[in-house]
């Protein structure tokens, strides 16, 4: 019987896999009294792993001679002659020392497991061969040990040690995961706050995805077809129609809500037409990307069917459906896909979502002031055809009275064919129809009889006073109309400015996504786009639409956004009341782009405050250290010649200063030292700090300079680093330079800026300035600039 594998997993190094795996290790032999015996442990001389490693048996490593070096690897013949029930492995995707038994450690592994020895392992995220390359993408680091996931997934038990990355970064700041010298470099690199948590989100998901696995080969062992609402799954059924956006966005929000997927699909026939993809489909696609969704496109004759299938092999708990686009005969005669997916949905939810209100997100266009109002093709065109057939099949039908009812009579009648006209398709329509009665009525009640001869000047006339009173009840008809439509698109626009006032009063500055496909929608453009310049490229920020320009030459309209950011515009043309409209969603854009630059902002701060936490917990934790080295090192040096002791002395105050000054630095780059700037007379400051230095040094500041605007305690700091810096003999003098007072140490030698970190961070704070600069007779001048105190 084989042996069982236990999986100590780790997002990263230092999160305490070995020691859980040690803590395992001794609970089984202590509690459960099984035979455990360590096979192979990596304690990196960390103290806590040792102290877990304990008592308990450890085997000797076999040793492997190779190109002159000696190496230590896994015994695999010992423990194989050992048996014990439990073997304790570390470092699952080790690479063995050429000449070894096996190439890889997790070949030995699966050996002890064939011989029926239960193993404990450990083993990091990044080793895995699936994720390495996501791993390099994320940390910069190509992992050269790689292992199969299916050695790890075939595991009995897998257990994730997790660990926050603060926690980590703590970890490795105290010294507690690499050495000191290590550290900097690790944290500043591989152990980055972005990077640790990444790869423990990484971990997360890989972990989740097995054991998704395993439920689902369960399922299929079972035959149960039924979906488990262990997790939602929401479907979102796609044609490229228009209201698929508003699917994926309803989609979205309930997956967010309920911690669920969203998968949308498109059921492409496979009748072998070559049809083309919908327009719509490359935009549906790209907002399901953005907002975190994944699509799938399946080939099938029977739309409702694969679309159920597909959910159900999902274990999907939910499916949205869009209303319908198929007419009522056709549904007649080929069915409804809509009801067919309800039917075999089973325990499935189905949602047919309607269409979004077009009132609150979309504007109709603005009537002209002196054009006809704007009437849709199709009742157009239906005016045209019945408009003037109307007036001469009603002449027609009065013809027979023409002996009782005259021409004003018939011509009345026809006034209501007119305005009917100009009701259903406007002016144009309705003066054809003005044309064709007035021609009807001539041809049937006007002598001679079946002519368009007028003989009499009062029929004449009559026909005359027809074509004004119909032009003028058209006119009437259409201005009402136009003002119709005014009204309508005042309410629309009232209706979005309230919205869009609604929305930034409850919730601040909107998201750009949002804000850029809500334009889009209300002026019905085919794609609009956030884009921002990049060097010699654009690159965009929020698009939406799949025919969204690229460049802002490609739109046929562009507003500047400020900062390098425009938005550009691809559809109709706007006319001078959409401008005025677009006004408010420019200022939103702005504000949008403001706040996003304020968040980049705050994080950039909070990771710079969290460096510098880090910076001043390492430093207190390397100034801890030293104390101990330094005072042995003077208690040695007391029985020394006296110039030996004296340089060793004077070597371990310099050290001791420089860690206290870092330390100050640190905490004064965090605000936990206050600078108090007051009136400072140079002589006393600069006198004390020259009380602690040996050497050959001249003070000659003079007399009458101004007291200057700093803090003396951080000034005399400065100071102090600026001559332990220099060169000797030094000569320290000042003068005035209009509002400044400029602090000279002249010295011989060249200058060195690494030692003058510490007190330019100083004089920085005083608002100051360091420099260092060639002497005009040789050496090297350390300028303080500094500001004078007002009288």
């Amino acid at each position: 019987m084989s042996g069982r594998l236990r999986v100590f997993l780790g997002a990263a190094p230092g999160v305490g896999k070995t020691y859980a795996m040690l803590a395992e290790g001794r609970r089984l032999r202590d509690d459960e009294g099984l035979d455990v015996v360590v096979g192979l442990v990596e304690t990196y001389g960390r103290r806590g792993t040792g102290q877990q490693l304990g008592d308990l048996p450890v085997l000797p490593r076999r040793t492997v001679h190779y190109r002159g070096a000696e190496f230590t690897e896994l015994d695999v013949t010992a423990l194989l002659a050992r048996r014990p029930a439990l073997a304790l492995v570390d470092e699952l995707a080790h690479s063995n020392a050429p000449g070894s038994r096996h190439a890889k450690r997790w070949q030995d592994v699966r050996q002890l497991l064939d011989a029926g020895i239960d193993v404990a392992t450990t083993v990091n995220i990044q080793h895995l061969e699936s994720l390495n390359d996501v791993v390099e993408q994320i940390t910069g680091v190509a992992q050269r040990e790689r292992i199969p996931d299916e050695v790890v997934r075939a595991a009995d038990r897998i257990q994730l040690v997790d660990l926050s990355p603060q926690a980590l970064r703590t970890r490795m700041a105290q010294g507690e995961i690499y050495p000191p010298d290590r550290v900097d470099i690790a944290l500043d690199h591989y152990f980055r706050a972005g990077n640790l948590g990444a790869l423990r989100e990484l971990a997360l998901l890989w972990l989740a995805d097995r054991v998704e696995e395993e439920l689902a080969d369960y399922r299929a062992r079972h035959g149960i077809r039924a979906p488990w609402e262990t997790k939602e799954r929401i479907v979102v059924a796609l044609n490229g129609a228009p209201q698929g956006e508003h699917l994926i966005r309803r989609g979205a929000r309930t997956a967010t809500r309920v911690h669920g997927e969203l998968i949308g699909v498109h059921i492409r026939p496979d009748d072998g037409s070559t049809t083309r993809e919908p327009p719509g489909l490359a935009g549906q696609r790209a907002l399901l990307h953005e907002l975190h969704g994944s699509y799938v496109e399946v080939s099938a004759g029977d739309v409702a069917r694969a679309l159920v299938d597909f959910a159900h092999a999902e274990s999907a708990t939910q499916i949205l459906l869009g209303p319908t686009s198929r007419s009522r005969p056709r549904e007649l005669l080929s069915g409804s896909v809509i009801n067919r997916v309800i039917r075999l949905a089973g325990p499935i939810d189905v949602r047919v979502l309607p269409p979004p209100e077009p009132g609150l997100l979309a504007v109709p266009p603005a009537p002209g002031h002196r054009r006809p109002a704007a009437v849709p093709l199709p009742r157009r065109r239906l005016a045209w055809l019945l408009g003037p057939a109307t007036a001469v099949a009603l002449a027609w039908a009065l013809s027979p009275l023409r002996g009782s009812l005259a021409l004003a009579g018939v011509l009345l009648c026809l006034l209501l064919a007119v305005a009917a006209t100009a009701r259903l398709g406007g002016l144009l329509p309705a003066a054809g129809t003005t044309a064709a009665g007035a021609l009807a009525a001539d041809w049937f009640f006007t002598t001679p009889w079946h002519s368009f001869t007028v003989r009499r000047g009062a029929d004449l006339a009559v026909l005359l006073l027809f074509l004004a009173v119909a032009g003028i009840i058209s006119h009437l008809i259409d201005g009402l109309a136009r003002r119709s439509q005014q009204t309508d698109r005042a309410r629309a626009e009232a209706a979005v400015l309230a919205h869009l006032a609604g929305e930034t009063v409850q919730s601040g500055a909107r998201a750009l996504p949002d804000l850029v496909a809500e334009l889009r929608q209300v002026f019905g453009l085919d794609g609009a786009v956030v884009l921002v310049r990049t060097g010699q490229l654009w690159q965009p920020a929020a698009a939406s639409g799949a025919a969204y320009p690229l460049r802002p030459d490609e739109a046929s309209l562009t507003v500047d956004l400020g900062s390098g950011a425009v938005l550009a515009l691809r559809g109709p043309a706007l006319s001078e009341e959409d401008t005025r409209l677009l006004g408010p969603y420019v200022t939103q854009l702005r504000l949008a782009r403001d706040r996003e630059r304020l968040a980049a902002q705050a994080a950039a701060a909070e990771t710079l405050a969290h460096t510098d936490a880090l910076h001043t917990a390492l430093l207190e934790a390397v100034g801890q250290d030293l104390r101990a080295p330094l005072a042995a090192l003077r208690r040695d040096a007391a029985d020394l010649p006296a110039p030996q002791r004296r340089r060793i002395d004077a070597g371990a105050r310099r050290m001791e200063r420089l860690v206290a000054n870092l330390l100050d630095l640190s905490r004064l780059r965090a605000g936990e030292i206050p600078v108090v700037l007051r009136p400072t007379v140079l002589r006393p400051v600069v006198a004390a700090a020259l009380s602690g230095e040996d050497g050959d040094v001249r003070l000659a500041l003079g007399d009458g300079l101004p007291p200057v605007l700093a803090d003396p305690g951080l000034l005399e700091r400065a100071v102090a680093d600026v001559l332990a810096v220099a060169g000797r003999p030094a000569v320290v003098d000042a003068g005035t330079v209009a509002d400044r007072v400029h602090l000279r140490v002249t010295a011989p030698g060249d200058a060195e800026p690494v030692g003058l970190t510490v007190a330019r961070g100083f004089v920085d704070a005083m608002n100051g300035e360091l420099t260092a600069e060639p002497a005009p007779g040789g050496g090297t001048a350390y300028l303080l600039d500094l500001p004078c105190a007002a009288v």
